[in-house]
C-alpha cells in the first residue's frame, strides 16, 4: 500500500483547509447557528416537545447531519475536480498508486473536514440548549459513517461535474430538499399517513432516524436498518468509483 502517496494527498488537500478557514470551518458553522436561532428560537417557543425532547434538543441530530452532508459532498467534489480542471489529475493517475489509495487521500482529507465541522457544531448547539447523547460511540459511528459515504458521494459529484456550477447543484438542489424532508426538523409520526409512506423512500430519513436515536434513543426506523442503509449507499459509491477508475470516465477526457 502507498501510504506515503495517501499521505500526500490527504495533507495537502487539509493544507487548503488552512488558506480558507473561514469559508470551510467558520461558514458553515455560522450558518448552522442561524438554524438554532431560527428553529431553536422562533419555532421552538411555539412547540413545547417532540417524544418527550424539546424542540430545540430534538433538532440538533438534523442540524448536524445537514451540516455534515452537504459539506461532505462540497469539500469532496471540490477536492477531486480542481485536479481535473487544471491538469494535475494526470499526475496521480500515472503516480505508482491504486485508484483507491488516491479515493483514500481525497476522501479521508474531505470526510475529517466534515467530521471537525460536525463536532464544532455539536459543541456550539451545547450552548442553545441541553445536549444528551444516550449511545456518544454510536452517534460518533453514524457521524464517521456518514461523513465517508457522502464524501465519496462528493467524489462522484467532482468527477461528474464539467463546470463549477454543476458542483453546488446537486447540493443545493437535491440533498438540502431531502434533508428538510428527512424529518430533521419534525418527527415522521407527525405527517399524516398517506406523507409518512411517501417519506420513507427519502434515504435521508434513515440516516438523520438512526443518528437521532444515539442522542435520544428515539427513532422513525429500526436502528439496524438505519445501518444498513448508510452501508448500502457506501457501497455503491464505492461501485462507481471502481467503475470509473477502470473506464476513465471523465478522467483521461
Amino acid at each position: 500500500m502507498n501510504l506515503r502517496g495517501m499521505w500526500a494527498i490527504y495533507t495537502f488537500e487539509m493544507s487548503r483547509t488552512k488558506r480558507t478557514i473561514t469559508q470551510s470551518i467558520v461558514s458553515p458553522v455560522l450558518s448552522t447557528v442561524l438554524y438554532f436561532v431560527v428553529f431553536g428560537g422562533a419555532i421552538g417557543s411555539r412547540i413545547e416537545s417532540v417524544d418527550g425532547i424539546s424542540y430545540g434538543a430534538f433538532i440538533v441530530p438534523g442540524l448536524i447531519m445537514l451540516s455534515v452532508m452537504t459539506q461532505s459532498l462540497s469539500n469532496a467534489s471540490f477536492g477531486i475536480y480542481f485536479p481535473r480542471f487544471s491538469g494535475t489529475i494526470y499526475e496521480v493517475l500515472s503516480s505508482p498508486m491504486s485508484f483507491w489509495e488516491a479515493t483514500a487521500g481525497y476522501v479521508g482529507a474531505a470526510a475529517t473536514k466534515s467530521l471537525l465541522i460536525g463536532l464544532i457544531t455539536l459543541a456550539t448547539a451545547g450552548f442553545f440548549v441541553p445536549i444528551e447523547i444516550a449511545h456518544p460511540f454510536w452517534m460518533l459511528g453514524f457521524l464517521v459513517l456518514t461523513t465517508i459515504t457522502f464524501s465519496l458521494f462528493g467524489f462522484l459529484i467532482g468527477i461528474w461535474a464539467d463546470g463549477f456550477e454543476k458542483l453546488q447543484l446537486i447540493p443545493l438542489l437535491v440533498i438540502t430538499p431531502m434533508v428538510f424532508l428527512g424529518g430533521a426538523f419534525y418527527s415522521i409520526d407527525m405527517l399524516p399517513s398517506a406523507w409518512q409512506k411517501v417519506t420513507m423512500f427519502n434515504p435521508v430519513v434513515y440516516l438523520i432516524s438512526g443518528f437521532r436515536w444515539s442522542f435520544y434513543e428515539i427513532s422513525d426506523v429500526r436502528v439496524g436498518v438505519s445501518l444498513a442503509m448508510i452501508m448500502l449507499f457506501m457501497g455503491i459509491c464505492l461501485a462507481l468509483i471502481a467503475w470509473i477508475f477502470k473506464t476513465g470516465y471523465r478522467l483521461k477526457q
